[in-house]
C-alpha cells in the first residue's frame, strides 16, 4: 500500500531539503513524495529536485500562487492512495514515522484521523518545551505510554473543541474522508480544528498512538504569533467556537456544545498570551485578546 507524503512548500529551501532527507530514510520505501511549489521565488528549487534520480519523489510548481488553504486543496485534489500525509515544509518525519503509521492502520482499520506522537522542535532543530505544548501533550492529549487510544465521533469532538491537541502537519488522513469533508471558508488561523470537528461530526475516528515519530517545528517568529499579536487568532476562533456549539447543539451533542460554549483552555491561552500581546501587539490585538478572556 503506497503511502502519499504532499509537501506545501512556501519557506526556507534549506529546511525543505531537511524535510524530504527525512521521507527519504524511512524504514517502509513504499512511499511517494509530492511537493507542490507555491510559486516560491528561488529557482534553486526546482534545480534540487530535477537532481535527485529517484521515481518517488515528484515536484510540480503551480502556476500562480494559491495560498496555503488552496494549497492544501490542490493536495487532497491530487491524491489518490487510500492515506495520505500533508507534511510540513520545515517538519521531519522520524525513521519509523510510517512503519508506526501502518501499524495503527492495522489495528484501527475505520480510522479516518491518525495522530502519532510529536517531539517539538525550535528553528535551529533542537528540542523545546513551550507552555503550549506542554498543556497539549500533558493535559490535553490522551494519558498512555503506550497502545492506541480511539476517539470517535462526539469524543473525538468535545476532545478536540476541550483543546486542540493534535499537530496538523504530522497527521495521517483517509484520502476519501478529505475529499469528502472540505476546509470551512473564512477561518484560516483555524481551519485544521474546523476541518477535525467536520470530521467527528460526520462520525469520525480519531487513533492516537504515542510512540514519537514526527518533528514539529515551532519558530519564534513564526506566522501564527503574528495572528495573536494583531488579535486575529482569536477573532478566529471566538466565531468557530460559536458555530461548534450549535453544531453539536443540532447533534444533541451536550457536553461537546457546554465545551465549545465555556472554552476554558482557549481563554487560559489568552490570558497566557496578554503580557506578549501588551508588550508587542496593536490596539485590535489587545482588544481581541481582553474580548477573548471575558466575553460569553
Amino acid at each position: 500500500m503506497t503511502h502519499e507524503i504532499f509537501v506545501p512548500f512556501w519557506g526556507d529551501p534549506g529546511l525543505l531539503y531537511e524535510t524530504v532527507d527525512s521521507v527519504r530514510a524511512q524504514t517502509v520505501q513504499d512511499w511517494r513524495l509530492i511537493v507542490i511549489d507555491d510559486c516560491y521565488p528561488d529557482s534553486t528549487v526546482a534545480e534540487y529536485f530535477a537532481a535527485i534520480e529517484d521515481p518517488r519523489i515528484e515536484y510540480v510548481r503551480n502556476e500562480v500562487n494559491l495560498g496555503i488553504t488552496e494549497n492544501y486543496r490542490e493536495a487532497i485534489r491530487r491524491a489518490t492512495s487510500p492515506f495520505i500525509t500533508i507534511l510540513g515544509c520545515d517538519d521531519l518525519m522520524h525513521p519509523r514515522y510510517l512503519e508506526v503509521i501502518r501499524a495503527v492502520i492495522r489495528s484501527v482499520p475505520d480510522a479516518d484521523v491518525i495522530q502519532p506522537g510529536v517531539v517539538v522542535i525550535d528553528e535551529n532543530g533542537a528540542p523545546v518545551t513551550p507552555l503550549v505544548d506542554r498543556v497539549k501533550q500533558g493535559l490535553l492529549a490522551p494519558r498512555r505510554r503506550q497502545g492506541i487510544a480511539v476517539l470517535r465521533g462526539e469524543q473525538m469532538a468535545t476532545s478536540l473543541i476541550r483543546g486542540d491537541w493534535l499537530y496538523w502537519p504530522s497527521l495521517t488522513f483517509r484520502t476519501e474522508t478529505l475529499k469528502r469533508i472540505d476546509f470551512r471558508d473564512g477561518l484560516p488561523i483555524i481551519q485544521d480544528l474546523a476541518l477535525l470537528m467536520d470530521v467527528a461530526f460526520e462520525g469520525g475516528v480519531l487513533a492516537y498512538d504515542p510512540q514519537v515519530v514526527f518533528s514539529y517545528r515551532r519558530h519564534g517568529s513564526s506566522a501564527s504569533q503574528k495572528t495573536l499579536l494583531d488579535g486575529r487568532r482569536f477573532r478566529d476562533e471566538r466565531t468557530y467556537y460559536r458555530q461548534a456549539s450549535a453544531l453539536a447543539a443540532g447533534h444533541g451533542w451536550r457536553r461537546t456544545a457546554r465545551t465549545a460554549r465555556v472554552r476554558l483552555m482557549s481563554r487560559l491561552h489568552a490570558i497566557a498570551e496578554l503580557p506578549g500581546v501588551l508588550r508587542h501587539g496593536n490596539s485590535a490585538g489587545l482588544q481581541s485578546t481582553l474580548a477573548h478572556i471575558f466575553s460569553i
